[in-house]
Order: structure tokens, then C-alpha cells, then sequence
């Protein structure tokens, strides 16, 4: 484990966290992005899966984004975007195999990779140079508790009268119109050409900060649109469950591995 300068901003240095496999490799590559509701958290907030991932032979990468104090979206959109091509760039530093890249999402990073993967070359996203690198494609997209349709997120944060969770949505999305046009839920319903790779989608089923009914209308609304979805329920689960050890944690693990596999096994049988 070790962590390199990832990107600078005028705000401050972003940090990548490598999680490297033991072994010449080639391993195949993940990019994880962190949740904290845009506002806050950083790379290592996802730490337990990532490891998890990193024994069993996955060299994962957490990165830092841009939070939304320092910048509203799509700041932390671009530093995906950008950190997609960065680590594609430079996985075989590390023994991964640029090839094989996808990438995990946590509540708001589920929200920020959502985008990301179906917009892979938006000029709005792709705002950070980088000479020479490949695009920002993913072969596989998972998510723990994303966040699909952020305005209705923000309508159950009014709802649940949870003042602190509403400014955090009005902070990243100022202007407010763009919290539907940055709206992967919405993008669907428009109809907007987009880019649908294999996603996972891992819910709780008692989480009341994103709802499972959101996710259900996401992923049908993913497969309408030619997309392959695998949508899993997690009894007993709210919003946080990964954070704490226990079976839904490990059966979470597993299941990401299992995904991982099953696209590294349909993309060796493309080729």
C-alpha cells in the first residue's frame, strides 16, 4: 500500500492510494471513488474494500476528489474523468493491466462514476488535459449505494427534514439547474446517447437516504436502454453498512469479486 501525488488543484494536492497485489501480475485494474455526499471523505474512506480486492489479486487505486467547498460540480466528475485516463496511463507502473479497468462507486462516487461511465467523452468532463493518454471507457462500472437521481435524493433529504444533508446537495449542484442535467436517472429519461457498461448496483434495503426504489427505476431504465444491470439487495442494510465488518460486508466483498471476474471472463472471450 502507498500513496502518490494523483492531481493538483488551486486548492490542494489530490492523493491516489495503491493497493498493489503481491506478483509480477498483469492484475487486473479498479478505481475506486469515494461517497461523503460530494462534501466530504477522501481516499481511504472505502479502505476495507479495497483491500478486500487488493488480496485477491485486483490492484485497486482510491483517489481523492475535488469536495464541493472547493468547487461545485462537475469538479469532482473531471477529476474522475481525468483520474480514469491517469490510471490507464500508468496501471503497468504497478503491475495492472490498463485493459482490464473499471471502476467502484460509494453513494456520491456512485453518483460521480454513473456519470462518468456514460459520458465518457464529455467535453465537460474531459477538462484536464492529459498528453497522450487513452479515453475514459470503462470496462465495468460497480456501486455501493449510488446515488441515480440526485433531486429526488435532495425531495427525500427535504422530506426527512435533514437540513445538513439539503445544503450539501445545494452546495454541489450551483448552479441548481444542474442537478438535472448531471443526473444519470434524468439522462435516461431524455433519452441522451450514452456509453453502458456492465454496471452492479449494491443496495440496502433499509437505507432512507437513497431509497432502493430509486435504484429499481435506475436499473430497469438501464436495461430499456440496452444496458446490463445486476441490481442486489442487501437485507437488514442501510446507507453505511459497508463501513462496519460483519456478513453483509463480506457477502458485499464477494459479490464485487464475482462481478470482477465475470467481466474479465466475457472480456478474454471478446478477444
Amino acid at each position: 500500500v502507498s500513496d502518490v501525488e494523483f492531481r493538483r488543484t488551486s486548492k490542494r494536492t489530490l492523493l491516489a492510494r495503491i493497493y498493489q497485489p503481491q506478483g509480477a501480475g498483469p492484475f487486473p485494474t479498479l478505481l475506486d471513488l469515494h461517497g461523503g455526499a460530494w462534501f466530504d471523505k477522501d481516499r481511504l474512506a472505502n479502505a476495507p474494500m479495497d483491500e478486500a480486492l487488493a488480496a485477491s489479486g485486483i490492484l485497486v487505486v482510491a483517489i481523492d476528489l475535488t469536495l464541493s467547498p472547493e468547487a461545485p460540480y462537475p469538479a469532482s466528475v473531471q477529476d474522475a474523468n481525468y483520474g480514469i485516463r491517469w490510471l490507464k496511463s500508468k496501471a503497468a507502473e504497478w503491475n495492472g493491466d490498463p485493459a482490464t479497468l473499471g471502476a467502484l462507486g460509494s453513494s456520491s462516487g456512485g453518483h460521480v462514476i454513473e456519470l462518468c461511465a456514460m459520458r465518457p467523452r464529455d467535453p465537460r468532463y474531459n477538462a484536464h488535459p492529459l498528453p497522450a493518454a487513452p479515453d475514459a471507457t470503462l470496462a465495468y462500472v460497480a456501486t455501493r449505494s449510488p446515488i441515480p437521481d440526485p433531486y429526488a435524493r435532495f425531495r427525500q433529504a427535504e422530506k426527512m427534514q435533514r437540513a445538513e444533508m439539503v445544503q450539501k446537495s445545494r452546495t454541489y449542484f450551483n448552479p441548481w439547474e444542474t442537478i438535472f442535467e448531471g443526473n444519470p436517472q434524468q439522462i435516461l429519461d431524455r433519452g441522451e446517447p450514452v456509453t453502458l457498461p456492465p454496471l452492479l448496483i449494491m443496495q440496502g434495503d433499509l437505507d432512507d437516504n437513497v431509497l432502493p426504489a430509486l435504484q429499481e427505476k435506475f436499473a430497469a431504465s438501464y436495461r430499456a436502454a440496452g444496458g446490463e444491470c445486476q441490481l442486489e439487495i442487501f437485507a437488514g442494510c442501510e446507507h453505511m453498512w459497508v463501513a462496519q465488518p460483519g456478513p453483509q460486508s463480506d457477502r458485499a466483498h464477494e459479490m464485487v469479486k464475482a462481478f470482477i471476474a465475470r467481466q474479465l471472463r466475457a472480456m478474454r472471450r471478446a478477444a
